[in-house]
């Protein structure tokens, strides 16, 4: 397996021809194109992508170590499928749209303005993790561990309490609709 460190990666097209597979620490890419681009296997270690569509790209067994996703598409990603092993990431302004997070542990994560309409979280773990500004329309959480976790400044928040781990996660006023809906009562 190549090793590539410290390496800057602009404007660059992985969907159409292979990137070299490998072991890449400390790299940035940015504005690179990864959409439906195969990377199992691939190792990510302090990585940062910048402005990057990872949209529907593969990632069986991709090991993500301390990668940041700053203004990235990354429409349809099936997390889970990620070597679970060291895997800590963080988001800021990216649109996550169908992202899966089945089953993934990922305590304190932070999603920072993303758009995460229709995501899945189910049986995931985000215990102290902040989700500041983010869009969670028909995100999908049951039996998600969210104890601690801050999503007061979010919005389109949909979830049955009885069915997640809420002990100590902050919301706020605007939330109640969408946490109280299970109980079909009416807030005015």
């Amino acid at each position: 397996m190549d090793y590539f460190s410290n390496k800057i990666y602009e404007q660059e097209t992985f969907d159409q021809r292979v990137m070299p597979q490998g072991e890449y620490e400390g790299c940035t890419f940015r504005s690179c194109e990864f959409s439906n681009a195969v990377l199992n296997g691939y190792k990510f270690i302090d990585c940062t992508f910048i402005s990057c569509n990872l949209s529907m790209a593969t990632l069986v067994q991709t090991v993500l170590h301390k990668v940041k996703f700053e203004s990235c598409k990354l429409l349809g990603l099936h997390f889970e499928s990620c070597s679970p092993i060291g895997m800590t990431l963080a988001f800021e302004q990216c649109i996550m749209d169908h992202t899966s997070f089945y089953k993934t542990k990922l305590p304190q994560t932070n999603f920072i303005s993303c758009s995460l309409a229709e995501a899945d979280f189910t049986g995931a773990d985000f215990k102290g993790s902040v989700f500041r500004d983010c869009d969670l329309r028909m995100a999908h959480f049951e039996q998600t561990n969210l104890e601690k976790a801050d999503l007061s400044s979010s919005m389109n928040i949909a979830m049955d309490p009885n069915k997640n781990q809420l002990k100590n996660a902050v919301f706020s006023m605007h939330n109640l609709p969408g946490l109280l809906a299970v109980y079909k009562i009416k807030i005015r």
